[in-house]
């Protein structure tokens, strides 16, 4: 294979140096407005402002250091996006650590999981945080829920073509359709429709009998699917029609934001309806949701409507990896619990604030699987694969494949080295599900109700290797710690 030019090499470099230093930059302005929340409700403020001045500081050190213009390579771009999926909890850290007395590890934890949408907890006693680190905890969620590249590609348009090609690295493994020509206004639209739930959500759950600062928290936490929630006992303290509105916002978090924007702002009908995903994730959470609800009530756990509201919240809740809870399932028989495990593995839709494999991948795996069993018939038959009324290419169906087999291979592995450590497979499975699928809570000692607080020092580690990993789709990840992408960069 022909090496890189060593200038092209650091010229990339310096892109995505470029990159990095605008996006802490900015955390550290977010720090600075949070430390002056602090101020005014007059909690800790050590902690946001040191984040503030870490990030502001080091963030002008890469910018000088990087230059935005230069056209980074492919290599290059997605080693940038996982270590700015590292830099940025790292910084993300500093409030919980030293103004919420956490340990730096399980400050990271609690950051990584924020960033990342996951929503699994180190928290045992909520009362050691004030409102402006609840506030900041949901905020990391509502950051990571939309993508910290298409976040900036809105607010940086300085970025260009580093920002354009980190665009399609956080989110990789299936095709993109842009909705506009151009990548920012694609980003522009997507926000929009992230700040429009966001703010309805709000209003509803405060409408619903949820003081106003936790419905600002858990609306901040719904539309990304994170499931962070100020209070320990997520939804179960909310009134019937706040888990409603709760399993409501958790569907639309779901579904794929740009035909969202189709539907509310171009008030087009038919792609929604036509989108074949869109079609296979409404199927599987109203079919799923039927069959848990039917199981409640003939078992006699609840009544009719609590069957149903309690069925359709925790299957939405799950299917979209937001983790909210509105029941400690981690409670109910074997076999209920058994459909939301099994949940764990589909998540919601491409484009969503949803984590895990995705609805679009398993369709593309089973008409892969199908095809390949109609040509072992008639082998000479060219069958083309399609999605709705897209021939799909076999580079997607080759990343598909790909990424569940790394997929695979890393929560088996996760699930290995957890059961080892902590000797309980019921929660060294489950954790191990929930942290690679983005998800939140387990069952047993890491069920809705519990934290994560008392797992070994490593398990944590292996925890946050797993979200990481998870929330960038994997491949970025794997290449950070590819030898081939060192040898091209020394």
């Amino acid at each position: 294979m022909k090496p890189w030019p060593a200038s092209s090499v650091k010229q990339g470099l310096r892109s995505s140096l470029y990159l990095l230093g605008l996006t802490y930059q900015g955390f550290g302005l977010i720090l600075v407005a949070f430390s002056l929340l602090a101020l005014a409700w007059q909690e800790d403020v050590r902690g946001f402002a040191l984040g503030a001045v870490l990030g502001l500081g080091l963030g002008r050190l890469l910018q000088v250091l990087g230059h935005p213009e230069v056209q980074p390579r492919r290599a290059e771009v997605f080693a940038s996006v996982a270590l700015l999926w590292v830099l940025v909890p790292a910084l993300g850290a500093v409030p919980y650590w030293l103004s919420g007395g956490l340990p730096y590890l399980d400050a990271l934890f609690e950051a990584v999981s924020g960033f990342t949408t996951t929503g699994a907890t180190i928290l045992a006693d909520f009362s050691q945080f004030g409102r402006a680190l609840f506030l900041w905890r949901s905020f990391t969620q509502w950051m990571g829920g939309i993508g910290i590249v298409v976040l900036f590609l809105v607010v940086f348009p300085q970025l260009q073509v580093a920002g354009r090609q980190a665009f399609f690295a956080e989110s990789t493994g299936i095709e993109k359709e842009k909705l506009t020509p151009r990548l920012r206004h694609t980003a522009q639209a997507v926000l929009q429709v992230y700040v429009a739930l966001t703010a309805l959500g709000i209003l509803a759950y405060w409408g619903a009998g949820v003081p106003f600062f936790e419905a600002l928290a858990n609306a901040l936490t719904t539309t990304p699917a994170g499931g962070f929630s100020p209070n320990p006992q997520s939804f179960a303290q909310y009134t019937p029609l706040a888990q409603w509105l709760g399993s409501l916002f958790m569907f639309l978090a779901g579904v794929n934001f740009l035909l969202q924007y189709r539907l509310i702002f171009g008030r087009e009908v038919k792609p929604v309806l036509r989108d074949a995903e869109f079609r296979a994730y409404t199927f599987l959470v109203v079919l799923a949701s039927a069959l848990l609800a039917l199981y409640l009530y003939t078992h006699h756990l609840y009544g009719v409507e609590a069957s149903l509201r309690h069925a359709f919240f925790q299957v939405i809740s799950i299917v979209t990896t937001t983790g909210f809870a509105s029941v400690d399932f981690a409670q109910w028989v074997v076999p209920a619990q058994a459909i939301l495990v099994a949940l764990m593995f589909v998540g919601g839709s491409a484009g969503s604030g949803a984590g895990g494999i995705k609805v679009v991948r398993w369709l593309l795996l089973f008409g892969l699987l199908r095809r390949e069993i109609t040509r072992t018939l008639h082998p000479q038959a060219v069958l083309p694969l399609r999605l709705g009324q897209r021939v799909v290419s076999e580079e997607a169906l080759r990343q598909v494949s790909v990424f569940i087999f790394l997929y695979t291979v890393l929560f088996g592995a996760g699930v290995m080295v957890l059961t080892l450590l902590e000797g309980d497979f019921v929660v060294a499975f489950t954790a191990s599900a929930q942290a690679i699928g983005n998800i939140g809570p387990g069952l047993g000692a890491v069920g809705p109700m519990a934290s994560y607080a008392d797992l070994h020092p490593l398990s944590k580690g292996v925890l946050i290797l797993q979200m990481w990993a998870g929330r960038i789709e994997i491949l970025p990840v794997v290449l950070l710690f590819s030898p081939e992408l060192w040898r091209r960069l020394r």
